[in-house]
C-alpha cells in the first residue's frame, strides 16, 4: 500500500506577526543558510498560530495525491489564503515547521523551489523540516 508523501504536511505553528520590527539574521560564526533564517527577532506585536495546513480543498479532500510539487504549492496557497484572513503575508512569517510524510532529502530542492514562488527573499522565515 502507497502512503502519499504530503498526505499530512502541517506547517504547525506558523507564526506571524504583525506591524513590529523583525531582524532577520544568521550570524556571523556560523553556517548562513541560503533558504533560512537561523534567527529572527521580533521586538513586540501580535502573534498568530497556524496549524493543520494540508494539500486539501474545501471540502476535506487530499489533493495531488503522489505528487509532492503539487502538494506543496496547494500548502503555500492554502496557507496564503489563510494569512490574507488574518490581514498578513509572507513577509510576516517568522517560523515555517514542515511535517512531510515518509520524507527523504532528496524531496528538500522541491519542495524549495515551490516555496521560493511565496516567500521573500530578504524575510526568510527560521524553518524546521522533519
Amino acid at each position: 500500500m502507497m502512503r502519499y508523501l504530503l498526505l499530512f504536511w502541517l506547517m504547525g505553528t506558523s507564526s506571524l506577526l504583525f506591524a513590529q520590527k523583525k531582524i532577520h539574521l544568521n550570524p556571523d560564526g556560523v553556517y548562513k543558510p541560503p533558504s533560512y533564517s537561523q534567527l529572527v527577532l521580533v521586538k513586540q506585536g501580535t502573534t498568530i498560530f497556524t496549524s493543520g495546513v494540508v494539500a486539501q480543498d474545501t471540502l476535506g479532500n487530499i489533493l495531488g495525491k503522489g505528487d509532492l510539487r503539487m502538494q506543496t504549492r496547494i500548502v503555500f496557497e492554502n496557507l496564503q489564503k489563510i494569512l490574507a484572513a488574518a490581514g498578513a503575508s509572507f513577509k510576516d512569517v517568522v517560523k515555517l515547521n514542515y511535517f512531510v510524510v515518509n520524507y527523504s532529502p532528496d524531496q528538500v530542492k522541491t519542495i524549495r523551489e515551490v516555496r521560493s514562488d511565496f516567500l521573500v527573499k530578504d524575510h526568510l522565515p527560521a524553518s524546521t523540516l522533519a
